[in-house]
């Protein structure tokens, strides 16, 4: 098998892996949402559900994080339009390709801070206050959405760097 087969087989894998991510987050957000309205019917029989809060914190978290490298696979995060309305093609193209190579650098480091925080969390033993739930496997969780950002961003930089050596 050649290389540019195996390279498009490669960026295929790693697309279609960031989308079952952020599904999986929306999965999480509809867990969430069940779980609050337990607490909320819970709650008028004076049986609210223990840890509702704490959930919902750690439910959100992951679904918000696994939700970006998603985003910038399909080039919907923030862009400041009003900039670039009237801006050339070779203009668009340097800012999305300097987005996606400051999307690479937020990502990469945040992914190398948070494993330090979260071999901290695990060093600790950290938990949650009501439910007792170990607050590392959350840092773990976001590790991946992070690494899995890392990936979107060059993916997203290598097609922005294409789009700026096409002749416009």
């Amino acid at each position: 098998m050649d290389f540019k087969k195996q390279h498009n087989r490669a960026v295929t894998y790693a697309q279609q892996a960031i989308t079952i991510w952020a599904m999986l987050g929306g999965m999480m957000l509809l867990g969430v949402v069940a779980i609050n309205g337990l607490s909320v019917v819970g709650a008028l029989f004076s049986q609210p559900f223990p840890g509702d809060f704490e959930l919902t914190q750690v439910g959100v978290a992951v679904a918000v994080f696994a939700f970006l490298p998603y985003c910038q696979l399909m080039g919907a995060n923030v862009s400041a339009d009003i900039f670039s309305s009237g801006a050339l093609p070779r203009t668009i193209a340097f800012f999305k390709l300097l987005g996606s190579v400051v999307a690479f650098g937020f990502s990469t480091l945040l992914l190398w801070r948070m494993s330090l925080g979260m071999l901290d969390q695990l060093n600790y033993g950290y938990t949650t206050s009501i439910l007792g739930f170990p607050q590392w496997i959350v840092y773990a969780v976001n590790l991946v959405s992070l690494a899995l950002l890392s990936v979107a961003a060059l993916l997203t930089g290598f097609g922005n760097l294409s789009d700026l050596r096409k002749p416009h």
